[in-house]
C-alpha cells in the first residue's frame, strides 16, 4: 500500500480525506497539534523547512492541505504559511525524489471572477483573485508549474469549492464540493500517474454549477456523484 504524506491533517479535509481512503493509502499526518486515531503523526510547522524534510522519508506522494483557511487573513500569514510553507513542501519532497504531489488551492484563486458575474469559469483563465489569500494560492499554483517543469514533477493543484457536509446557502448550491466527491478526485489524481500540471476544480456535479470540471472528466475520469441541489439541507451548520 502507498505511503502518503498529508499536511494539515488535522483539519476538516484531512480528516474526511482519511476516513474516506483509509483502505487505499497509508497515511502520514503533518500537522501543528496531535491527531487521535492516526497511527503516524508528525507535530511540525511546515515552516520549518527540516522538519517538513524529514516528514518526506520513505513516502510515495504528498497531499499538501496546511494553511491558514480565512480568507481575509493578513498578509504576514499568507506569506508564511500559503507561500514559504508551501515552498518548503514542494522543495523537500524535490529533494527525496518524490514526484507526485497535490496542492490544496482554492477557488479564490479566480474568485473575482465571480465576483463580477461570470458563469462558466475554466482552469485555463488568467487567475483572478478575490483576496490576499487567493494570492497566496495563485502563487502555489505558480510554483507548482515551475517544479513540474524544472525537476519533472506531477502537481495537481485542486481548487477546491465549498467543502461542506450538505449545500446551506445559495452560494454553496453552486460551488459545494461533498467529502466523497472531493476523496474521489483525490484518489483518481493519485493514482494516475505522470499528469505533469493540472489545475482541476474540487466542486461537485451541482446543477448550477459556475466551475468547468471537463479537463477532470477528461484526464482521470472523474465523476462526481453528488448534487448540490438535490442534498440542499438549509439547518446543516456551516462547518
Amino acid at each position: 500500500m502507498r505511503k502518503v504524506l498529508i499536511t494539515g491533517a488535522a483539519g476538516q479535509i484531512g480528516r474526511s480525506l482519511r476516513e474516506l481512503l483509509a483502505g487505499c493509502y497509508q497515511f502520514r499526518c503533518l500537522d501543528l497539534k496531535p491527531i487521535s486515531g492516526a497511527d503516524d503523526v508528525i507535530i511540525a510547522d511546515i515552516t520549518d523547512f527540516e522538519a517538513v524534510s524529514q516528514a518526506m522519508d520513505g513516502v510515495d506522494g504528498v497531499i499538501h492541505l496546511a494553511s491558514n483557511p480565512d480568507v481575509q487573513q493578513p498578509w504576514e500569514d499568507v506569506y508564511r504559511g500559503g507561500i514559504a510553507g508551501t515552498y518548503n513542501v514542494f522543495e523537500a519532497a524535490r529533494r527525496v525524489g518524490i514526484k507526485q504531489l497535490i496542492y490544496a488551492s482554492s477557488n479564490h484563486v479566480s474568485g473575482w471572477r465571480e465576483v463580477v458575474g461570470e458563469s462558466h469559469i475554466t482552469p485555463e483563465m488568467v487567475v483572478r483573485p478575490d483576496s490576499l489569500y487567493g494570492v497566496g494560492k495563485a502563487f502555489g499554483e505558480a510554483l507548482a508549474q515551475f517544479f513540474v517543469d524544472q525537476y519533472g514533477m506531477s502537481i495537481i493543484c485542486l481548487r477546491i469549492g465549498s467543502f461542506l457536509p450538505y449545500p446551506n446557502s445559495d452560494r454553496s448550491l453552486k460551488t459545494w464540493c461533498s467529502p466523497r466527491d472531493l476523496a474521489q478526485l483525490v484518489q483518481k489524481s493519485l493514482d494516475h500517474q505522470d499528469l505533469g500540471f493540472q489545475i482541476f476544480y474540487g466542486v461537485s456535479n451541482n446543477t448550477n454549477r459556475i466551475w468547468n470540471i471537463d479537463n477532470a472528466r477528461q484526464l482521470i475520469d472523474y465523476q462526481p456523484q453528488d448534487n448540490a441541489e438535490l442534498n440542499y439541507i438549509t439547518d446543516k451548520p456551516n462547518v
